[in-house]
């Protein structure tokens, strides 16, 4: 495909209004092979070469090398490098070798473990070579082969967590010929699913010992700018990290797309509306098109545009595109994923979901619906298109927030900025207490465990015991609850509880509620739809809120908080809603303090309370608010993370004086401060929260927080906090540089606002922190750090 061509054809269109503001070619590179220092095993070599591999990249012979030096392995290169066989090559010779080495390989997903599936078929060692998945989807009857037969496992960490670790002895075998644990896509182990990974890691490391085996471990990642603590993070080893990628690429076009402005507010165009434009025009010009969206409403409402797009142009195109997110039942996914590796589909709307190293052969473009939150995982989603080897697309879509239009003014951040570090807080309390109990019932707890553990393990030990969790007797500790601990932790959520997602099927009187039917059996509970995290279920799915699924809506009837059940019902709303809250914070433990000009930066533990009070109904297309309705829901309350700053009483003075307004001005700079925060860390603005006050009790000045959107805490507010001052100088800048007067979506609005957006006050935001910049010196990590400004380099 001619993407110069395309892209002419895209300026030429009559409803073209200049959105593109920057083409990036990335001209393509020829590979750079290299020779391991001894021969591969003949047989695995004659393998390779009937798959036409003759030769191996430069990176994954110096991986072989490492592994086979005995050393952890951290590969960092780039989507469709090949790092596949930086492990594969290793696991497999070694059991070439010795026919009772074993390996198992973790995956985030199930698509990608069935993906890499393929890729061992195609060496043709089976059995020779014996390989399976063991997932929630394999049958019971497998099970018992796999575990005494198989090679190779490929797994994810949530069954390593709840089906093979709580069940280790029927593994004993498996355990004590350990060679490898391969770990891939670990960038994608953050925040909290990081967190817990990081515990079952050790769990797996500590069982391992138990059967006096000593696995290395070998990781691949997407390119992170803290590769070897990352893996520390996860693992708690130190690695041999390789980064010299010499795989050959394809030449690619990145576009950089701006919605137009519209009214005289300064707002934007709908990215949704923008997305689903260059969706069907792709897929209608028979370019198999992956578009992302950072949230699962937003993929249904590109797919639902999409589908009302092509029932008026090209009816059977409506039938070859579909959504892609979690939520949806197993069967579900698989169907999606079989139509997509066929090529049955010609364009699918995602998440996140499909952004890992999943190669879905023939994929020509990628739509980016807004910036992903962090540069790896903005060039992971690009990554997905052009794995053939042909020209591939890439079209990045701003949304209407400041992060988005600060990319769109300075593309020199995205192209020539590293990528960020990923964040892994493998101490959080909460989530290794969990852990804590599960290895206890794996096999008792002794002092010897903080060796993998680490010291906080001692401190926990005694209020687990006091509150009857676990019993001591000399000098070892046994779980003493009842069942596995292990299947009431939930390792994607700080959270074990999840809700059901129920369609109730049937019509309700004129002027009446649809209730749920009799709860007696299953076949009176409605079709089940897919599930939700407790966590956010108050926030996406209250009473009245719309449910999307492959395009269709949902009203939500009830939501039952007894039975985890949320009760649906097709609706033909022409709206989506977004929930209103409110937030309070106090602190519990203020832990460090520095200057910051004339102001002071704390950070801390503190305790959340978070309400939803309310949704807003917004226009479809248009995304105008066409209703608010209050709600009366219980209260959510966390501990978590923060870092916060006063503001001192003669700046306050100051502002007044030039009649600037101080809770607009803090809650613009709070607002801002969020949104540009992704540069420093790798999270979403959705892992964050904030609250400010005029005049806060505890401190007496008007204060600015912002915490960790997690129970425990998840590192991004501490990481920050030793960067407060580039954060705030980014902010600063991005502010002075939007061109509208009051504030709008593009610098000091949220889209996530309680307060509906009220008060703010741009002048004063800009103010206050220029002069809290004038005087704030960096810490001693920023002063090391890299600039956030950067040259363009060639990626």
């Amino acid at each position: 495909m001619d993407f110069s061509t395309y892209i002419s054809h895209l300026e030429a269109d009559a409803g073209y209004r200049g959105q593109i503001v920057h083409r990036e070619e990335i001209p393509a590179r020829s590979p750079r092979y290299s020779s391991p220092i001894e021969a591969l095993n003949p047989t695995l070599d004659l393998h390779l070469a009937a798959q036409g591999i003759t030769r191996l990249y430069s990176h994954q012979a110096r991986a072989l090398d490492s592994v086979r030096s005995g050393r952890h392995v951290m590969i960092v290169t780039a989507a469709a490098s090949g790092k596949t066989l930086c492990y594969n090559l290793p696991a497999i010779e070694a059991v070439l070798g010795d026919p009772r080495s074993r390996a198992i390989y973790l995956y985030p997903t199930k698509a990608l473990a069935q993906d890499q599936l393929g890729k061992l078929n195609d060496f043709g060692l089976f059995p020779t070579v014996r390989f399976a998945t063991y997932d929630g989807d394999t049958p019971k009857p497998d099970r018992a082969y796999i575990r005494k037969g198989a090679h190779l496992v490929l797994t994810n960490p949530d069954m390593v967590h709840v089906g093979i670790l709580p069940n280790h002895t029927m593994w004993a075998q498996f355990f004590a010929n350990l060679r490898f644990i391969v770990i891939d896509e670990i960038h994608s182990y953050r925040g909290v699913f990081g967190a817990h990974v990081a515990q079952v890691v050790r769990r797996l490391r500590r069982l391992s010992a138990h059967y006096d085996a000593n696995p290395q471990i070998i990781a691949c990642s997407a390119t992170i700018a803290n590769p070897a603590g990352l893996m520390h993070a996860l693992t708690g080893v130190e690695p041999t990290v390789i980064e010299d990628d010499g795989a050959p690429r394809a030449k690619r076009h990145f576009v950089f797309w701006n919605p137009p402005l519209v009214g005289d507010a300064g707002d934007r165009r709908s990215a949704h509306v923008e997305a689903t434009a260059l969706f069907t025009d792709l897929v209608a010009h028979d370019i198999r098109t992956l578009t992302f969206a950072k949230a699962r409403k937003s993929a249904e409402l590109i797919l639902k545009y999409a589908r009302e797009t092509f029932n008026t142009t090209n009816p059977p195109l409506a039938a070859q595109v579909m959504s892609y997110r979690a939520g949806y039942t197993a069967e579900e996914r698989r169907r999606i994923e079989r139509g997509l590796f066929d090529g049955d589909l010609m364009g699918v709307t995602t998440t996140n979901a499909l952004e890992l190293g999943v190669d879905v052969g023939g994929l020509d473009a990628t739509v980016l619906t807004g910036y992903p939150g962090t540069i790896a995982s903005a060039w992971q989603q690009a990554g997905r298109s052009g794995r053939a080897g042909g020209e591939a697309l890439s079209i990045m879509i701003a949304l209407d927030n400041p992060l988005d239009q600060f990319l769109m003014r300075h593309p020199e951040y995205f192209f020539g900025k590293p990528s960020e570090q990923a964040i892994v807080n493998a101490h959080n309390p909460r989530i290794l207490r969990s852990h804590l109990a599960c290895a206890a019932h794996e096999f008792p707890l002794s002092e010897f465990d903080s060796k993998w553990f680490g010291p906080e393990m001692e401190r926990l030990l005694p209020d687990m015991v006091a509150e009857r969790e676990l019993v001591e007797r000399g000098g070892r500790w046994y779980y003493r609850g009842e069942g596995s601990p292990a299947a009431r932790t939930n390792i994607r959520s700080a959270s074990s509880e999840s809700y059901e997602i129920r369609d109730v099927s049937r019509p309700a009187a004129e002027g009446r509620r649809i209730l749920p039917p009799p709860l007696i059996a299953p076949d009176g509970m409605g079709r089940l739809m897919g599930s939700a995290e407790d966590t956010r279920v108050f926030h996406t799915l209250h009473p009245g809120a719309i449910y999307l699924h492959q395009g269709d809506t949902f009203l939500v009837q009830e939501l039952d908080a007894k039975q985890h059940i949320a009760w649906v019902a097709p609706s033909d709303a022409n709206y989506y809603t977004e929930p209103r809250d409110v937030t309070s914070i106090t602190i519990l433990e203020q832990k460090e303090t520095r200057p910051l000009g004339p102001a002071e930066a704390f950070f801390g533990e503190v305790v959340v309370s978070n309400q939803v009070v309310g949704y807003r109904c917004k226009q479809l297309y248009k995304d105008n608010v066409l209703d608010i309705v209050d709600l009366d829901l219980p209260e959510q309350v966390f501990e978590t993370e923060a870092f916060w700053f006063t503001v001192p009483a003669a700046l306050v003075a100051d502002l007044a004086a030039k009649g600037l307004d101080l809770g607009g001005s803090i809650h613009a700079a709070e607002h801002a401060c969020i949104g540009m925060m992704p540069l420093l860390a790798t999270c979403d603005r959705w892992d964050l929260g904030g609250v400010s006050y005029p005049h806060y009790p505890d401190t007496g000045m008007a204060t600015v927080f912002i915490y960790d959107g997690h129970p425990g805490g998840v590192g991004i507010a501490e990481s920050t906090y030793h960067r407060l001052t580039e954060l705030l100088t980014t902010t600063q800048q991005m502010i002075a540089e939007c061109p509208c007067e009051d504030g709008c979506p593009s610098c000091i609005q949220s889209p996530k606002c309680g307060n509906n957006n009220e008060p703010l006050d741009k002048r004063g935001a800009a103010f206050l922190l220029e002069e809290i910049l004038k005087l704030a010196p960096p810490s001693a990590l920023e002063a090391t750090a890299p600039p956030v400004e950067s040259v363009i380099i060639t990626r």
